[in-house]
């Protein structure tokens, strides 16, 4: 069963008298356990594309499955809640809760799901150890180098082990050091816990590393690699 499976997905805006379309007419399925980057100019459409893999934007005709959901089916709060239970996001600006600790933005999210404080703590302390914070639990993000809040970024989404986590130009606001080693955690992630990642980027290091690189332009998919492990 795939991930997540797209079908003539398009998503148009209006400009004036004319239509845009940010997507047009696209078939896509992501099965479980791949590490895939989404690459392509700006305005190509992957950013879109993310956002209605992610329930945060509805096709403007087709359907998107996520773990055979049909999220165009489901209604706003209904959409807020499957993001909540099901899928893992990582953003280039981090994201994070400034006023609380790197254990506390972890388990922030656990907090919405209604998971008791000391099994979200231990969950928590768990996965920034796994992530290479040790130590560092207590500090707030403006007290964290930008490497260093990308990670708790990263256990934020990966702490309850979701199926699928989203990344949308995750390295872009990093240096290369960093990026390299944050790719590298996450690629763990991916062979160790089989968390499926999809990643929109315009980094070289990121699309050197995924094991499929999807390519898109006006809104189309234009190529489809998948590499040998």
């Amino acid at each position: 069963m795939s991930v997540v499976r797209i079908e003539q997905a398009t998503r148009e805006y209006t400009q004036g008298e004319s239509k845009v379309y940010a997507l047009n007419q696209v078939d896509l399925e992501i099965q479980p356990g791949e590490f895939t980057a989404l690459c392509g100019p700006s305005g190509s459409g992957k950013t879109t594309l993310l956002n209605l893999i992610g329930a945060l934007d509805r096709p403007t005709s087709g359907s998107v499955f996520v773990e055979e959901v049909e999220l165009s089916a489901l209604s706003d709060s209904e959409r807020a809640d499957f993001r909540l239970q099901k899928i893992g996001f990582v953003f280039q600006a981090f994201n994070l809760i400034p006023v609380l600790s790197a254990v506390e933005n972890v388990e922030f999210v656990m907090q919405l799901q209604g998971i008791s404080k000391s099994e979200r703590r231990k969950a928590a302390l768990e996965t920034l150890a796994e992530v290479g914070l040790s130590g560092m639990e207590h500090r707030r993000p403006g007290q964290l180098s930008g490497g260093q809040q990308q990670r708790v970024a990263v256990a934020r989404a990966i702490v309850n082990t979701p199926k699928l986590v989203l990344a949308d130009e995750p390295t872009a606001n990093l240096d290369s050091k960093t990026a390299h080693a944050l790719i590298e955690l996450m690629a763990r992630m991916n062979s160790e816990h089989g968390v499926t990642f999809i990643f929109s980027t315009h980094d070289p290091l990121v699309m050197e590393s995924a094991k499929r690189l999807i390519t898109l332009q006006d809104g189309k998919i234009i190529a489809d690699q998948k590499r040998k492990s």
